[in-house]
């Protein structure tokens, strides 16, 4: 089975048309794995509804002890872009014996087909089965080690920080 957590990101917001705000509402993942025609074992669970920006060391707590806690060996957990790395770390240190695959969006799964969450999410669920134990990114149809990656602020691709 591979446990899927939830925490919130670009990949969960949805958009208030009338004040222009995003802000969140319920997870689009069980509709992204149904639409996706998604037949693995997937156990969703939302830990918290967050932007990256406000996800704070007690919520990098729960997560970890939701990730040492998880039966699975098979983790993905949704997260916004902008700190992402910073919990991977987080969880890095830690050393269990998991793969973890983090994964977010830059644009809304809300906005249809300009968001890039539903190539993100696929990915993550090809990778969190064929990577060996450790923590990874899955970004722009690539995963990159947990130490060795950055987002690209002018871009807003994730790339290696050696390149």
């Amino acid at each position: 089975m591979i446990q899927v957590y939830i925490t919130g990101g670009t990949f969960d917001k949805e958009y208030n048309f009338i004040n222009g705000e995003l802000y969140f509402k319920d997870t689009h993942l069980p509709d992204m794995f149904r639409l996706g025609r998604c037949t693995l074992d997937i156990d969703v669970k939302t830990l918290m509804m967050v932007d990256s920006l406000e996800m704070t060391e007690d919520d990098r707590e729960i997560i970890l002890h939701k990730c040492i806690k998880c039966q699975s060996e098979q983790i993905i957990l949704t997260h916004g872009t902008d700190t992402m790395v910073l919990t991977a770390e987080y969880l890095a240190k830690a050393k269990l014996n998991k793969t973890i695959i983090l994964t977010g969006a830059m644009v809304p799964y809300a906005f249809g087909t300009s968001s890039d969450g539903f190539f993100n999410l696929g990915s993550a669920l090809a990778f969190v089965q064929s990577l060996p134990n450790g923590v990874y990114i899955a970004m722009n149809g690539r995963y990159f080690n947990w130490n060795n990656v950055k987002k690209n602020k002018k871009t807003g691709f994730f790339e290696e920080l050696d390149s």
